[in-house]
């Protein structure tokens, strides 16, 4: 496998960076602390182009690759990850399940504009009985004359409850077949009646990011708004979620490469008995394995991002990077908080905000647990 980037890749590195460390990374402080959604950011990255990265000019995108996505998603996780979750669900789980089973009218509607960062997307699958398990869906869609009907509710919606927030695709049991429940995607646009949108939640972490619970009263839309096959909601949601974790494996990578800089700096700058901090073999040896893990975060993930870009089987590959990068960004994180010491334990310091950030890397998008099933079952167990 070629390690290398091409000039497209290495060009878009730099216009990330340069954006992330001029405009996100001196506010990204302050809109954690007032729980702030990041408007002028987010329509700036969509004016870049990041929105639609992966998706064909024809549908408003950039006609580039998984690769790029994956790049321009751990450069703004480098410095925030409220902003790159908003990116990795909004391209991810927003666009991708337009782009892979839409209509032609569909993606005219709907990817357009989300690919031209005009709108933000969304998609609904947890509930409160049914995260890890999918199959547990309660919330029904009954086909009457022609519109569908929907009762239900999904919880940690992310990008479902902002000024710019168009659409959710959720799924939804429309019947039954051979006694087992019949899944099937659905898109509803926010206004619609019967949408209700729940309070934001608390989190522990990405403050920034928009997290609403969703609830579906007698909500009709028309029967045009089914996507794909009818029935077939849970295999076209497998599909969606693998090229979804590579993304997510992004936002651990770039965690993880931010927190070592932050480390490395803060050693070298801080003395003690008359010497940096990383002049002690301890302090070393951490930064060594924080550098270690973070090469091989990167490795991973790109090989994900490369293989899918083929066309090749890459739902093993998913898995492994989002298992791996999220649990070494939450170890990082806990590195670099014990590293700042008593000045890690305050939110002053962009590592505690970090270290806030990372749990949940280990949860959405499949957790660790379910992550290693997935693999177990990719070697034959």
């Amino acid at each position: 496998m070629d390690f290398g980037l091409n000039s497209r890749h290495k060009a878009l590195r730099r216009k990330v960076r340069v954006l992330a460390e001029r405009e996100i990374a001196p506010v990204a402080q302050e809109l954690d602390e007032k729980h702030e959604f990041p408007y002028d950011i987010i329509k700036k990255l969509g004016q870049l182009g990041i929105m639609g990265l992966p998706f064909p000019r024809q549908y408003g995108g950039q006609g580039a690759d998984m690769l790029s996505l994956a790049i321009a998603i751990e450069e703004l996780a480098r410095v925030d990850s409220s902003v790159a979750i908003t990116v990795a669900a909004n391209v991810c789980l927003g666009g991708f399940p337009i782009y892979y089973f839409g209509t032609e009218e569909q993606k005219r509607k709907w990817l357009v504009p989300l690919a031209k960062g005009q709108v933000l997307g969304s998609m609904g699958l947890t509930e409160s009985g049914a995260g890890s398990d999918a199959g547990a869906t309660a919330t029904t869609a009954r086909l009457e004359g022609d519109e569908w009907v929907i009762n239900g509710s999904k919880n940690f919606i992310t990008n479902s409850g902002t000024n710019v927030s168009a659409f959710v695709t959720i799924t939804a049991v429309t019947g039954q077949t051979n006694g087992r429940k019949e899944i099937s995607n659905i898109i509803i646009p926010k206004g619609t009646p019967g949408y209700v949108q729940e309070k934001p939640y608390k989190k522990l972490g990405w403050h920034a990011s928009d997290t609403h619970g969703l609830v579906f009263d007698n909500c009709r839309v028309p029967k045009e708004n089914l996507l794909g096959e009818r029935g077939k909601g849970f295999k076209q949601l497998l599909k969606v979620l693998d090229g979804g974790r590579v993304s997510v494996a992004a936002i651990g990578l770039g965690l993880t490469q931010g927190c070592l800089e932050m480390c490395l700096n803060h050693a070298k700058q801080t003395m003690e008995a008359g010497q940096p901090l990383s002049r002690q073999q301890l302090v070393q040896h951490t930064l060594a394995e924080m550098a270690l893990e973070t090469e091989l975060a990167r490795l991973i993930t790109y090989k994900a991002a490369k293989l899918q870009d083929q066309g090749r089987p890459f739902e093993k590959q998913a898995s492994m990077a989002k298992l791996y990068t999220s649990e070494v960004a939450v170890k990082a994180a806990d590195r670099g908080v014990s590293l700042f010491g008593e000045l890690g334990f305050l939110d002053d310091f962009p590592i505690s905000r970090f270290f806030r950030d990372a749990k949940i890397l280990t949860i959405g998008e499949g957790t660790s647990e379910i992550q290693r099933t997935v693999i177990a079952r990719y070697l034959g167990c």
